[in-house]
């Protein structure tokens, strides 16, 4: 069997290490090409080292020479690029069949493009690329016959249950709607006079799964499931109206699909995300992925409910800038990652972070959006907003 030549695009992050664990219990079916991290260059040195990555790449250019340095010590023969022509290369590079798009936000836009650009078979983990631009990028991939597969738990489970021809639009595939499962994050039960006195390590310990601090905070906010919502449009080729949020505390039913004869399909496993991954990487086929088996007689206890838009309003503007299009979800994505790293920081609280989003929403006028320069300056002219909004926050 041929190995599929895979780029992995922010490595050190947790899709990236679980992707690496992943290929590790499979060394015949995949190669790692290129691996890419921020700021982490021992961990990305000690990768490319285990792998035999043919290229490491730093988003940081100032850390370039480190990363040689470090790749030297551990004995790697890895060439060394930087920036964002080295996310670029990595991502289009004639070497790799496959890019892994694990970076987070809008940081990872340009290189997913690349792999877009280039035709690559694209395993979406960041999930800008479509809330942002995600008109521009499906029509990109599609030019290039470049094929997205979401790592997104719940995308991934709606892809699973979707019919192969959904593409061609969810009515005539016999589709009613996709129904996204939401944890709820730790805050499900805490009473909202409460939220002000969040910390940011209370917000990124989430109940079910362990990710990064930005993304368990947008659990944590239901930004996270927000932005999802509008990732699912794209994905999916969904109207709006054909997209439902529930709370599942379990996270068990990753995410359903319901079907015109009343039928409704979930798929169901352990809150582990070298689930999708897997799925992503081998398919149409199935591969070992090292999770834990789903004890079905022990599942007494699968429960649902609304999302309460009054406690997380973050959900509902996301529902809005969705419903918008055009400029607005770019405005809301940029607007919460201001605002998240701002938390993170402890220079706003927990509870101002739905607060400083709608009002940058209220700001900037929705405008049209034609292609990926468009996209860059609406996020620039969001961002600085939202900074100023920071900057003049007097608690």
């Amino acid at each position: 069997m041929k190995q599929e030549r895979v780029s992995v695009l922010g490595s050190t992050g947790s899709i990236g290490e679980n992707t690496l664990d992943v290929i590790g219990r499979n060394p015949d079916r995949f190669r790692v090409v290129a691996l890419t991290a921020n700021q982490n260059i021992e961990k990305l040195a000690k990768q490319c080292a285990r792998f035999d990555a043919d290229l490491a790449v730093t988003a940081n250019p100032s850390l370039e020479q480190d990363l040689a340095r470090a790749l030297r010590k551990e004995g790697s023969r890895a060439q060394v690029m930087s920036g964002d022509a080295g996310l670029k290369e990595a991502a289009g590079m004639s070497e790799t069949d496959t890019v892994m798009a694990a970076i987070v936000g809008a940081a990872g836009l340009g290189s997913t493009f690349e792999a877009a650009r280039h035709g690559k078979k694209i395993l979406l983990a960041n999930k800008e690329s479509l809330v942002i631009a995600g008109e521009v990028f499906v029509a990109e991939a599609k030019k290039n016959n470049a094929r997205i597969l979401p790592v997104d738990s719940e995308h991934n489970a709606i892809f699973q249950a979707l019919p192969d021809d959904f593409e061609r639009g969810l009515d005539a595939a016999g589709v009613e709607r996709i129904i996204l499962t939401a944890s709820g994050g730790p805050f499900r039960e805490l009473p909202a006079d409460q939220f002000a006195k969040v910390t940011p390590e209370q917000a990124c310990n989430h109940p079910n799964w362990s990710m990064g601090k930005k993304i368990s905070v947008d659990s944590a906010t239901l930004m996270n499931k927000g932005l999802e919502v509008i990732e699912a449009r794209w994905l999916f080729n969904a109207h709006p109206d054909q997209i439902e949020v529930v709370v599942h505390p379990q996270s068990i039913i990753h995410s359903m699909v319901a079907y015109l004869d009343g039928s409704v399909i979930a798929q169901l496993g352990t809150p582990d995300m070298r689930t999708p991954i897997a799925h992503t990487l081998a398919w149409p086929q199935r591969i070992e992925a090292g999770v834990e088996r789903l004890n079905i007689a022990r599942m007494n206890d699968l429960s649902f409910e609304k999302p309460d838009l009054e406690r997380f309003p973050c959900l509902g503007l996301a529902f809005q800038a969705m419903r918008s299009g055009a400029s607005a979800p770019v405005t809301l994505n940029a607007a919460n990652e201001v605002a998240v790293a701002a938390f993170l920081e402890r220079r706003i609280g927990f509870n101002h972070i739905p607060q400083l989003v709608a009002g940058v929403m209220e700001r900037i006028a929705v405008s049209a959006v034609k292609d990926l320069d468009d996209i860059l300056e609406q996020d620039r002219q969001a961002r600085r907003t939202a900074n100023e909004w920071v900057a003049n926050f007097n608690g």
